[in-house]
């Protein structure tokens, strides 16, 4: 009887002290990328385990585990003697997944459409007048979550599993780059809140699934086209 209520006791232990590491992981992850999407952590900054284990309270483990998940993701890169360290912008893969998701978005915006109520575009506007707000006293890591709260409530009602799939990846990828994509370009987001009122004009006035589509796609590659334009500028060579 001592040795079975000692077993179970053992298993409780270890289930709970799972639950503790996997909770201490989880809270590692979601503060060291949230460091990384906001610029505290910018591109080419060291992560130092033990440096974050002990700004977070917690062990090393938990922390070598969030950086392994952000690894995955792409937003962190193991380089030879250096060790971890935040992944830069890599421009071709910028363009690649901004093309993409202009595709996909678009997509899954004009299959949502339908499928907006006045609920929906009441929620989608009152983000999009924070985000006019938010411009007064730019704060472009906001003003990006504001972004993809408005973009959400228009592409979530999609119907197709498979291409909201592909829209969510293509925002997943882009977690490292949104906030300097608006901070490179200030002046894309006054274009950018005006698009979405157009949008959202669009929707509410039931236009066709074409026009809503070509609407959407055309407002996420217009970002595409700002980000690439102020890059060269910076490339080229003053005379």
């Amino acid at each position: 009887m001592t040795e079975t209520v000692t077993a179970a006791g053992r298993a409780a232990a270890t289930s709970t002290a799972s639950k503790t590491a996997g909770s201490k992981s989880e809270q590692a992850y979601t503060a060291v990328k949230g460091r990384i999407v906001d610029g505290t952590y910018s591109p080419g900054y060291r992560l130092v385990l033990a440096k974050i284990a002990e700004d977070l309270g917690v062990s090393v483990v938990p922390v070598r585990e969030a950086i392994r998940r952000l690894e995955a993701e792409g937003l962190v890169k193991f380089e030879r003697n250096v060790g971890a360290t935040v992944s830069g912008i890599d421009p071709t893969e910028y363009l690649y997944t901004m093309q993409t998701l202009s595709i996909v978005e678009g997509a899954a915006t004009a299959l949502s459409a339908p499928l907006i109520g006045e609920a929906d575009i009441a929620r989608a506007r009152a983000v999009n007048e924070d985000m006019r707000e938010c411009l007064q006293h730019f704060d472009p890591v906001r003003f990006t979550r504001l972004n993809q709260d408005f973009h959400s409530v228009l592409f979530e009602h999609c119907p197709n599993p498979h291409i909201l799939d592909l829209v969510h990846r293509g925002w997943n990828r882009l977690a490292s780059l949104r906030s300097s994509t608006f901070r490179f370009v200030p002046g894309r987001a006054h274009q950018s809140v005006d698009e979405h009122e157009a949008l959202l004009r669009l929707i509410e006035t039931g236009a066709d699934a074409d026009t809503i589509e070509k609407a959407a796609r055309l407002h996420r590659s217009a970002t595409l086209d700002a980000y690439l334009a102020a890059a060269t500028d910076q490339q080229t060579p003053q005379q």
